[in-house]
Protein backbone atom coordinates (compact mmCIF):
# COMPACT_ATOMS: atom_id res chain seq x y z
CA UNK A 1 0.00 0.00 0.00
CA UNK A 2 1.82 3.08 -1.19
CA UNK A 3 0.91 6.60 -0.13
CA UNK A 4 3.85 8.23 -1.90
CA UNK A 5 2.09 9.78 -4.86
CA UNK A 6 1.74 13.22 -6.38
CA UNK A 7 3.10 16.48 -5.02
CA UNK A 8 0.91 19.35 -3.90
CA UNK A 9 2.27 22.79 -4.72
CA UNK A 10 2.15 26.02 -2.77
CA UNK A 11 3.00 27.20 0.74
CA UNK A 12 1.22 25.60 3.63
CA UNK A 13 0.69 26.54 7.24
CA UNK A 14 2.87 24.09 9.16
CA UNK A 15 0.04 23.47 11.66
CA UNK A 16 -2.03 21.92 8.86
CA UNK A 17 -0.41 18.51 9.31
CA UNK A 18 0.49 16.13 12.11
CA UNK A 19 3.93 15.27 10.62
CA UNK A 20 6.81 17.33 9.29
CA UNK A 21 10.51 16.83 8.59
CA UNK A 22 13.36 19.25 9.08
CA UNK A 23 15.52 20.30 6.15
CA UNK A 24 18.36 18.22 7.65
CA UNK A 25 16.13 15.14 7.62
CA UNK A 26 15.04 15.97 4.06
CA UNK A 27 18.70 16.02 2.95
CA UNK A 28 19.25 12.55 4.40
CA UNK A 29 16.02 11.30 2.82
CA UNK A 30 17.17 12.53 -0.59
CA UNK A 31 20.42 10.57 -0.15
CA UNK A 32 18.58 7.45 1.04
CA UNK A 33 16.22 7.68 -1.92
CA UNK A 34 19.24 7.50 -4.23
CA UNK A 35 20.18 4.15 -2.67
CA UNK A 36 16.76 2.65 -1.90
CA UNK A 37 14.10 4.31 -4.08
CA UNK A 38 10.78 5.62 -2.70
CA UNK A 39 10.63 5.82 1.10
CA UNK A 40 8.18 5.75 3.99
CA UNK A 41 8.26 6.29 7.76
CA UNK A 42 6.52 4.39 10.51
CA UNK A 43 6.77 5.89 13.98
CA UNK A 44 7.95 3.08 16.22
CA UNK A 45 6.03 2.38 19.39
CA UNK A 46 8.94 1.25 21.50
CA UNK A 47 10.47 -2.09 22.37
CA UNK A 48 13.79 -2.74 20.62
CA UNK A 49 13.57 0.37 18.43
CA UNK A 50 12.74 2.80 21.24
CA UNK A 51 10.35 5.38 19.88
CA UNK A 52 12.31 6.26 16.77
CA UNK A 53 10.82 7.07 13.39
CA UNK A 54 11.72 4.09 11.25
CA UNK A 55 12.53 4.73 7.58
CA UNK A 56 11.87 1.92 5.10
CA UNK A 57 11.67 1.50 1.35
CA UNK A 58 8.05 2.41 0.56
CA UNK A 59 5.93 -0.72 0.86
CA UNK A 60 8.50 -2.79 2.81
CA UNK A 61 6.68 -2.16 6.09
CA UNK A 62 3.17 -3.59 5.86
CA UNK A 63 0.62 -0.93 6.80
CA UNK A 64 -2.36 -2.33 8.66
CA UNK A 65 -5.98 -1.21 8.32
CA UNK A 66 -5.79 0.61 11.67
CA UNK A 67 -2.42 2.33 11.13
CA UNK A 68 -2.79 6.10 10.82
CA UNK A 69 -1.29 8.32 8.12
CA UNK A 70 0.04 11.30 10.11
CA UNK A 71 1.07 13.22 7.03
CA UNK A 72 3.06 13.29 3.83
CA UNK A 73 6.32 15.17 3.35
CA UNK A 74 7.80 16.55 0.16
CA UNK A 75 11.59 16.50 0.54
CA UNK A 76 12.23 17.90 -2.92
CA UNK A 77 14.42 16.77 -5.75
CA UNK A 78 13.22 13.71 -7.61
CA UNK A 79 12.09 12.02 -4.39
CA UNK A 80 8.42 10.97 -4.31
CA UNK A 81 6.35 12.25 -1.39
CA UNK A 82 7.21 10.34 1.81
CA UNK A 83 4.27 9.13 3.93
CA UNK A 84 4.56 9.14 7.74
CA UNK A 85 2.57 6.42 9.53
CA UNK A 86 1.92 5.46 13.16
CA UNK A 87 0.00 2.57 14.73
CA UNK A 88 -3.61 3.30 15.61
CA UNK A 89 -3.08 2.59 19.30
CA UNK A 90 -0.05 4.86 19.48
CA UNK A 91 -1.90 7.58 17.56
CA UNK A 92 -4.54 7.58 20.29
CA UNK A 93 -1.84 8.66 22.76
CA UNK A 94 -0.16 11.17 20.39
CA UNK A 95 -3.20 12.63 18.62
CA UNK A 96 -2.71 16.05 20.20
CA UNK A 97 0.90 16.37 19.03
CA UNK A 98 2.71 17.18 15.83
CA UNK A 99 5.72 14.98 15.10
CA UNK A 100 8.77 16.60 13.52
CA UNK A 101 11.31 14.14 12.17
CA UNK A 102 14.86 15.42 12.54
CA UNK A 103 18.37 13.95 12.28
CA UNK A 104 21.09 13.77 14.93
CA UNK A 105 24.56 12.17 14.94
CA UNK A 106 24.64 8.60 16.12
CA UNK A 107 23.75 5.09 15.12
CA UNK A 108 20.11 4.52 14.27
CA UNK A 109 18.10 1.37 14.82
CA UNK A 110 19.17 -1.63 12.77
CA UNK A 111 15.88 -1.80 10.87
CA UNK A 112 15.84 1.81 9.70
CA UNK A 113 17.61 2.71 6.45
CA UNK A 114 19.81 5.42 7.98
CA UNK A 115 21.47 2.98 10.42
CA UNK A 116 24.80 2.72 8.53
CA UNK A 117 25.11 6.48 7.83
CA UNK A 118 26.35 7.65 11.23
CA UNK A 119 23.15 9.63 11.66
CA UNK A 120 19.78 8.68 13.05
CA UNK A 121 16.26 9.97 12.69
CA UNK A 122 14.73 11.39 15.83
CA UNK A 123 11.15 12.48 16.50
CA UNK A 124 10.59 15.79 18.17
CA UNK A 125 7.05 16.56 19.19
CA UNK A 126 5.08 19.65 20.04
CA UNK A 127 1.55 20.08 21.25
CA UNK A 128 -0.82 21.26 18.54
CA UNK A 129 -2.53 24.45 19.75
CA UNK A 130 -6.11 23.56 20.77
CA UNK A 131 -7.61 26.07 18.32
CA UNK A 132 -5.60 24.47 15.49
CA UNK A 133 -6.29 20.87 16.52
CA UNK A 134 -9.97 21.27 15.68
CA UNK A 135 -9.04 22.56 12.21
CA UNK A 136 -7.07 19.44 11.26
CA UNK A 137 -8.91 16.89 9.15
CA UNK A 138 -9.42 13.46 10.61
CA UNK A 139 -6.35 11.39 9.76
CA UNK A 140 -6.64 8.56 7.29
CA UNK A 141 -6.18 4.93 8.24
CA UNK A 142 -4.54 2.22 6.22
CA UNK A 143 -8.03 0.99 5.32
CA UNK A 144 -8.94 4.47 4.02
CA UNK A 145 -5.84 4.66 1.83
CA UNK A 146 -6.42 1.13 0.55
CA UNK A 147 -9.98 2.16 -0.37
CA UNK A 148 -8.63 5.07 -2.43
CA UNK A 149 -9.58 8.02 -0.21
CA UNK A 150 -7.84 11.21 -1.39
CA UNK A 151 -4.49 11.70 0.29
CA UNK A 152 -3.70 14.82 2.34
CA UNK A 153 -1.46 17.60 1.06
CA UNK A 154 2.29 17.09 1.24
CA UNK A 155 4.37 19.51 3.31
CA UNK A 156 7.84 20.89 2.62
CA UNK A 157 10.59 20.65 5.25
CA UNK A 158 10.77 23.13 8.12
CA UNK A 159 13.91 24.69 9.53
CA UNK A 160 14.99 23.09 12.70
Amino acid sequence: MSAASSRDEGPRDEWGTRALVTETAAELLRRLHGDHGPLMFHQSGGCCDGSAPMCYPDGDFVIGDRDVLLGRVDVGGDVPVVPVWISGSQYAAWSHTQLIIDVVPGRGAGFSLEAPTGQRFLTRSRVIPPDRLGELPDPLTGADVEAGVALPAAYAPVSG
